[in-house]
């Protein structure tokens, strides 16, 4: 109860949430979409209230930095997914509180949303924190191809993959590394995580 008071104290002193049952039921909804991407029209069903209703509670979270969006990387590319975007926590702590889940990692069955919600939001954090003027996504096809994060800067484009483990080799999907020019791939795993956020 008393997280539930201290997390939406910001929001609601905002005075533009006129139902916080709605708000909690829209952030259980977004904790479980971590890391996929997010549909504004299934989020209002979801918690039964309208598409614009989702946009602007969304729109309050943002700006009390309880999460983030994620745009998707297009530049017309046949087969691309365009204006989408995924929606992930800054502090992975208020994800777990809001699923009442805090388990070790090693016990959780979520192992991939929770690394990948903490791998993003720590490097979006350091990027702002070193004035990063560049722009970030994620990128995916029609066909599932994905990279989980793309950075430009200066026309040129850093791709990152992140796994909780390696069982084969990942590469860059040849869709991306026709059309983008690729600076650097990276793999980032819970050894080599110290590199990729310095």
């Amino acid at each position: 109860m008393w997280f539930t008071i201290y997390l939406y104290k910001d929001i609601l002193s905002f005075g533009l949430i006129k139902k916080p049952v709605v708000l909690d039921k829209l952030l259980k909804a977004l904790v479980l979409q971590v890391g996929s991407q997010v549909s504004y029209n299934e989020l209002s069903q979801l918690v039964g209230v309208d598409k614009e209703t989702v946009e602007r509670y969304i729109d309050l979270l943002e700006k009390a930095f309880i999460i983030f969006k994620l745009p998707t990387l297009s530049r017309n590319v046949r087969n691309e997914i365009k204006k989408s975007k995924k929606i992930y926590f800054f502090d992975n702590g208020i994800r777990n509180a809001l699923i009442g889940d805090f388990r070790p990692f090693d016990l959780r069955t979520d192992k991939g949303a929770l690394w990948e919600n903490f791998i993003i939001s720590e490097k979006i954090k350091h990027l702002h924190y070193n004035d990063f003027y560049g722009h970030y996504y994620f990128w995916r096809t029609t066909q599932q191809q994905e990279i989980d994060f793309v950075e430009e800067k200066d026309g040129e484009f850093t791709v990152f993959k992140f796994k909780t483990n390696i069982s084969k080799k990942p590469r860059v999907p040849t869709t991306f590394s026709k059309a983008y020019p690729m600076k650097k791939f990276n793999v980032v795993t819970p050894e080599n995580i110290e590199e990729f956020l310095l």
